[in-house]
């Protein structure tokens, strides 16, 4: 098993020079686009999209993914513009290189139960599976807090009700912390199969705050023993979230960022697990 490195290189600075440096330094070669220069991913123009590409390209740096905002609306909210912001990121994606975007299972109303909206969502998120198979990517389904795909049992019901190759599962130990489910123990074993991408952050249970890999209650120590023993080959991205954790991104400035890298590093030579 070998693992890639990459990371949200936005949680660094906006700036992708910076970005860079950082990235560099830490020995990361790939990075997870979510924005750049202010600027969220599926926003950008076609020029933008350009530059990053060449800036990119010079630095030896490849993307992992995109790590876009498809689903992080409210379950009401009009499907069609989701739709084509879908398209417009796949078109992103494939000018950079990647056949993986985040996405997310829409936003339930807080005081009401989430089974309500269970064949909503289905057949919401099956509409963006059509449009990923169309496109040749592959949707990696996140865990987030307040959406519908926020608990373990939810995230699989989704991915199987669906049934298309087009939507798999990113795992983020922090997020399924913050929602009173221990990730190793109670996601790992229902998400598995499903894994093609792994976000790296953890947090503690008591107060929810996001800590490096290993320092928090996320189990990721556990998780990464069980990617190493099933020969999980693919993504560990750097989510850190170390100065600011907000509902649509996090920052954590060159140090923070650093601190994370070095976190997980520690972890992956403690577990004999090879990375590049």
């Amino acid at each position: 098993m070998t693992v890639i490195l990459s990371g949200f290189a936005d949680e660094i600075s906006p700036d992708l020079d910076e970005q860079l440096v950082t990235l560099a330094a830490e020995s990361v070669a790939h990075l997870e686009l979510r924005s750049v220069w202010s600027v969220g991913v599926a926003d950008l123009s076609d020029a933008d999209v350009g530059r990053v590409g060449r800036a990119l390209s010079v630095a030896g740096v490849r993307v992992s993914a995109i790590g876009s905002p498809v689903g992080k609306i409210s379950v009401d909210a009009p499907l069609g513009p989701e739709l084509e912001r879908l398209r417009r990121v796949a078109e992103i994606a494939g000018r950079l290189g990647t056949p993986i975007i985040r996405v997310f299972s829409f936003f339930i109303p807080a005081d009401e139960p989430p089974g309500r909206y269970r064949e909503q969502v289905i057949d919401r998120m099956g509409a963006l599976a059509r449009v990923a198979e169309e496109r040749g990517v592959i949707l990696a389904h996140e865990n987030e807090k307040q959406i519908y795909g926020d608990v373990p049992l939810r995230c699989a019901d989704l991915i199987e009700s669906v049934a298309s190759p087009a939507l798999r599962a990113t795992f983020d130990a922090a997020n399924f912390v913050q929602c009173g489910v221990r990730p190793q123990s109670d996601a790992y074993p229902l998400l598995r199969r499903y894994l093609v991408y792994v976000q790296i952050k953890d947090a503690l249970a008591e107060t929810g705050e996001v800590v490096p890999a290993g320092e928090g209650d996320g189990e990721v120590r556990e998780t990464l023993a069980a990617l190493r023993d099933s020969e999980f080959e693919g993504y560990l991205s750097l989510e850190p979230h170390l100065a600011e954790a907000a509902r649509f991104g996090g920052f954590s400035g060159p140090a923070g960022f650093r601190r994370a890298a070095q976190a997980l590093r520690a972890l992956l030579a403690e577990l004999q697990i090879p990375w590049c």
